[in-house]
């Protein structure tokens, strides 16, 4: 069999001597955890607002999460569902499920009520951690016909006094649900870890639910030494000085956010700035308060912080390195964000089944756009990973010619959870087949320039457009639906949905975006909807999305 001619790895020569020393990570995020406990018990962990807590604070209120969990009849490899926004709710939630020996199901608190319960079927979820008026509102009744069988509820009020009404505009639930347990209580209540929990490398960390490389969501399986990997790597790769403040700017429900933000920075023993949900105003003001050295975030986060009027140079003058991944960045945002405040932001690509990044720019270097298509390439591989250019057969295509970009290393996950078929189709022997297409250049720069199937991608969240027809076809007049991603300045890509009316029938564009919104998370309704006669079909009575995203469809 001929060796993979990316087997070379030719963007060794871009990383620096430091990039590419060997890394032994801790076995789980536990002991990336225990080991910041040692270094530094009295630094703070987490700032939340006004509110700090220390290393050694979280470590007590953690085991005590872990010891709640166990006495209710959690077992080791159960699934703890986390439902919240960037608070210390969910590092205690996290660590604590951690501590008892669950897996984590992280959930975006944006989901609905059927796409909530689609991850507590399909995962099994033993144990849901949620915001109090969350569970008032929807939760009660969804968790009620599901697997969970404990229910902790967390009002992310508390842990600060500041009360930002910006982005904390809600009330306590007064009473405090009656049928669940409070997590901040539970915490408080000194109960200890138990001591048979102890989890290796190679067990389950998250359960991480995404479409994937094909339509139906199923849960990537990241493994601990999947996500302990990736983070040490982020350590040792971006330079940042040990105890530093990383910005959570990612939701820590995404993994981005888990890996490059939360464990990268337990990691390198520092402290954490949350501040409950992006809104620039509020993100600008913790910039100025907490003077982080690192965040990552999505292209359109930079997008918005920059047109806010009172953002200044000083505002992200504490930075060492600035990243953004999950969408793509156009190079005259780079341009314009470093004119205008002065720090690069440096590219990164990567998916949930990679436990994040595969690729970035490294510290200090700039990447290279290539002159032909104005595409800013993503970075370079990791020193552990191979990444190749792949045609239909799975067989290199030369540098600088397009295919699938597919993974092999140590932070690809294993597959998906109970998904054998799901598992051979997107691993084969063990390789990532991403479906995106791309190419990477002769010196191992890699260049992302449209997807292999009909994905799309909403600000750095993924969309399929199935779902999104299926409930348009709930709809009473919709006779056909179609979804597909059009470019869209601020969001990257969004979702935009044709449809044609059964005879008859009469319902407006903002009207079946309304529909939509009422019963999908706000990325995923379509911002644009069209009506027409008929839709483009093949003669087999196939609709045509491609013609859809054409000129003049």
């Amino acid at each position: 069999m001929t060796e993979s001619i990316y087997a070379a790895r030719p963007w060794l020569a871009v990383l620096s001597e430091a990039q590419k020393a060997p890394v032994t990570p801790p076995a789980t995020v536990v002991h990336t955890f225990a080991d910041a406990v040692r270094r530094a018990p009295d630094h703070p962990a987490l700032a939340y607002f006004d509110g700090r807590l220390t290393y050694a604070e979280v470590d007590a209120l953690s085991d005590s999460v872990a010891g709640h969990l166990a006495a209710r009849g959690l077992e080791r490899g159960d699934r703890v569902a986390i439902m919240l926004q960037n608070s210390p709710h969910f590092v205690l939630a996290l660590l604590g499920a951690f501590k008892a020996g669950a897996v984590v199901v992280p959930v975006n608190p944006m989901y609905k009520a059927g796409e909530v319960a689609h991850v507590l079927h399909d995962a099994e979820v033993t144990a849901l951690v949620c915001a109090d008026r969350a569970w008032e509102a929807y939760l009660r009744d969804t968790a009620a016909d599901s697997p969970v069988r404990i229910a902790l509820t967390a009002c992310e009020l508390d842990l600060q006094s500041r009360n930002d009404t910006r982005v904390l505009s809600f009330e306590r639930v007064t009473p405090a649900p009656a049928d669940t347990d409070d997590l901040l209580a539970v915490a408080r209540a000194g109960h200890p870890a138990p001591a048979d929990r102890e989890l290796t490398s190679a067990d389950i960390a998250l359960i991480s639910y995404t479409s994937g490389t094909s339509g139906t969501p199923k849960g990537a399986t990241n493994l601990h030494g999947n996500i302990t990997h990736n983070a040490e790597r982020q350590r040792t790769g971006l330079g940042v000085a040990e105890g530093a403040t990383y910005f959570a700017l990612a939701p820590l429900f995404h993994i981005t956010g888990m890996v490059c933000e939360l464990v990268a920075c337990v990691a390198n023993a520092g402290t954490l700035a949350l501040a409950y949900r992006f809104e620039p105003g509020v993100v600008l003001d913790a910039f100025a308060e907490h003077r982080p050295a690192y965040t990552v975030g999505p292209s359109t986060a930079f997008m918005a912080l920059g047109a806010q009027p009172q953002a200044t140079r000083e505002h992200f003058a504490s930075f060492d390195s600035i990243s953004s991944g999950g969408a793509p960045v156009p190079p005259a945002l780079v341009e314009k964000f470093r004119a205008a405040f002065g720090p690069y932001i440096h590219n990164g690509y990567g998916l949930t089944e990679c436990t994040a990044p595969c690729a970035t720019v490294p510290p200090g270097v700039e990447a290279p756009v290539d002159p032909v298509s104005g595409t800013l390439a993503v970075g370079v591989p990791g020193p552990d990973a191979v990444v190749r250019i792949v045609d239909d057969r799975g067989a290199d295509v030369p540098f600088g010619e397009q295919g699938e970009i597919a993974v092999r290393g140590p932070q690809v996950v294993p597959g998906y959870w109970r998904r054998p078929d799901a598992t051979a189709e997107a691993f084969p022997d063990g390789e990532l087949r991403t479906g995106d297409i791309g190419f990477m250049d002769a010196n191992g720069w890699l260049y992302v320039v449209d997807r292999k199937k009909d994905m799309i991608n909403a600000s750095g969240f993924k969309v399929w457009p199935r779902e999104v027809e299926d409930v348009l076809y709930t709809h009473p007049a919709v006779r056909e639906a179609a979804v597909v991603g059009v470019p869209d300045a601020y969001r990257g890509e969004t979702v935009k949905a044709y449809v044609s009316l059964r005879p008859g029938a009469d319902a407006t564009p903002d009207e079946l975006s309304a529909y939509c919104k009422e019963r999908l998370a706000a990325y995923k309704y379509p911002r644009e909807v069209e009506v027409l006669r008929e839709l483009p079909k093949t003669a087999s009575g196939k609709i045509l999305r491609r013609e859809l995203r054409s000129p003049g469809a």
